[in-house]
């Protein structure tokens, strides 16, 4: 490896400057930004837990807190602020709070992405081990 572990980094908008801005993680992997861009929730997918951080005006993380104790492949955000992740259980959703309110079963060995799309945002796109899966919803993604 050429690092010395395995950290998330900021990309300054120019593309001039890369800053390490979490790097007591072991395996960072999913990763998904509040639409107002205050939070971000890291997924530590080698220590099954995802972590949730204070986004400061210098793209610095700060505050982190464990959010949920699972592990996450990807993940994404409703319009209501829900987090749904992909895990070899599916797609588990959960309030802001950290409680889980959904579990949308996938019948395969693991469940590797998770997104919103269509024209209004209302399909769930979920890739696993064999298949991709499109599920109507009644919220939307995101931007």
């Amino acid at each position: 490896m050429e690092q010395d572990g395995q950290s998330v980094y900021y990309l300054s908008p120019d593309k001039k400057e890369l800053t390490r801005v979490a790097d007591k993680l072991l395996k960072p992997n999913g990763i998904i930004g509040t639409p107002d861009n205050r939070h971000l929730y890291v997924s530590d997918i080698e220590d099954k837990k995802i972590y949730v951080y204070d986004i400061q005006p210098d793209a610095k993380l700060t505050n982190r807190v464990l959010f949920v104790e699972k592990p996450s492949d990807g993940m994404t955000i409703d319009n209501q602020g829900n987090i749904y992740i992909s895990n070899e259980a599916g797609i588990t959703v959960f309030n802001i709070k950290g409680e889980q309110v959904e579990q949308i079963p996938i019948d395969e060995k693991w469940t590797a992405n998770v997104c919103f799309g269509g024209k209004k945002r209302d399909k769930l796109f979920i890739t696993a081990s064999k298949s991709v899966y499109m599920i109507d919803m009644k919220v939307r993604g995101v931007k």
